[in-house]
């Protein structure tokens, strides 16, 4: 049931609401809503939409790469998925969840995690034929007081 509600969470968010940036960086901080717990940790729900074609590369850089530097850089994957309907982006979305302490510690990590050489290799190796993506979207968001995570 988590799984189901954790994949309509990320798609209400990014498809239906559309609160989303298409950089790592993080949007401007608002005054968050009473109903946000206040010990939540920080979570940054992706969305990738792969340039055509480019999905099973972009799934292998994530796999052969990727994962290893955001253990690195203390990046916490909450997990990946990508949607079943073909109206839905089937064959060239990939959405994943990552958490953070804070909003500062997600900063930090994005920062390193850009800057670090082994991911500029990858992600040169992997784009020699060309970008992997066309469009990365990014929101980032808090528990609210009654979620059961946090």
């Amino acid at each position: 049931m988590l799984r189901i509600s954790m994949f309509t969470l990320i798609f209400t968010l990014m498809t239906v609401t559309g609160l989303s940036q298409s950089s790592p960086q993080a949007p401007p901080a608002i005054a968050p809503s009473p109903s946000l717990a206040k010990d939540s940790r920080c979570f940054e729900i992706r969305t990738y939409i792969a340039a055509p074609g480019k999905l099973e590369e972009l799934h292998a850089r994530f796999r052969n790469h990727t994962m290893k530097l955001f253990k690195k850089h203390g990046m916490e994957v909450v997990g990946f998925w990508g949607p079943t309907d073909k109206d839905k982006g089937s064959e060239n979305t990939l959405v994943y969840v990552l958490a953070f302490s804070n909003r500062e510690a997600r900063d930090r990590a994005w920062k390193a995690f850009a800057t670090d050489p082994v991911w500029q290799e990858a992600r040169k190796e992997s784009e020699k034929n060309g970008k992997l993506t066309d469009k990365v979207d990014s929101v980032i968001v808090m528990a609210t007081d009654y979620s059961p995570v946090k």
